[in-house]
């Protein structure tokens, strides 16, 4: 079966972790070699942002209130060493410009983006907050795959079963959407003891508890078992397989991480 191209990361709720997560899925398809890009489609929290240094000009928002300009101006290559590219799409915009990207005319913009970035690239990646307006609305029907990012809390349980609601009523593609869980910061009452989150029911595939303080460099590129967690996610949701070598081993090693590599656990 073909890999997934094109795949957007839904947040649960706020602060779910789908910046640090797209990050982290796009670094990991990076080490084996492959060109990806990041776009950001959360306009008013603007979390990519983060991951680039200096000045961000022009933005995503820019870009689709401008069609005509390529998107290669808008991109920003991920400081990360890699085999392949992680380039970001970042939005950095004063209010004013974001009310205007929300706009029809631009959420169609951004799904135009979202054409043009497949067509250069090898993956591409969205990062989506709860979809409640336009450009979340166009970054859903705009890929091959949605994925639901949810904290491995009874809140991100809820919200994902509200993201899932919302998915369904605009008849978003995919209609049972992916399902990845993000570890709390600590191991909590249904850990697995691996600090991963355990089996929490619909949940394809977990991104496992990351370094707890912000850095720009992807926390996946070493060898540990936070790296072949995400990588072992990665091969889950974008059905690859990506070609990384880990201390303990494999495959096997990836699954003692704490990740089903099977969609859905089946």
């Amino acid at each position: 079966m073909a890999s997934i191209r094109s795949l957007a990361f839904v947040g649960a709720v706020g602060g779910a972790g789908t910046t640090r997560t797209a990050v982290e899925c796009a670094a990991a398809l990076a080490r084996d070699g492959r060109e990806v890009v990041v776009l950001d489609a959360a306009y008013a929290t603007q979390g990519l942002g983060e991951f680039v240094p200096g000045r961000i000009d022009p933005d995503i928002t820019a870009l689709c209130l401008d069609p005509q300009r390529p998107l290669a101006d808008g991109l920003y290559d991920l400081d990360a060493a890699v085999d392949g590219r992680v380039a970001l799409a970042p939005a950095q915009a004063p209010f004013e410009r974001v009310a205007r990207a929300t706009g029809d005319d631009a959420a169609q913009a951004l799904a135009d983006r979202v054409a043009e970035a497949v067509a250069g690239f090898d993956h591409v990646l969205l990062d989506v907050p709860p979809v409640a307006a336009n450009p979340a609305i166009a970054a859903v029907h705009a890929v091959d795959r949605v994925a639901i990012v949810a904290p491995d809390t009874e809140h991100g349980a809820d919200g994902r079963r509200r993201q899932h609601d919302v998915l369904r009523d605009i008849d978003a593609p995919d209609g049972d959407p992916a399902s990845v869980g993000v570890a709390v910061s600590g191991p909590d009452e249904r850990d697995d003891g691996t600090g991963n989150g355990g089996d929490e029911p619909g949940t394809d595939a977990t991104i496992p508890h990351g370094p707890g303080e912000f850095t720009a460099a992807p926390a996946c590129l070493g060898t540990d078992a936070f790296a072949a967690g995400v990588v072992a996610a990665t091969e889950t949701l974008f059905e690859t397989q990506v070609s990384v070598e880990f201390e303990d081993g494999g495959v096997i090693g990836r699954l003692s991480a704490g990740v089903d590599r099977v969609r859905g656990g089946e």
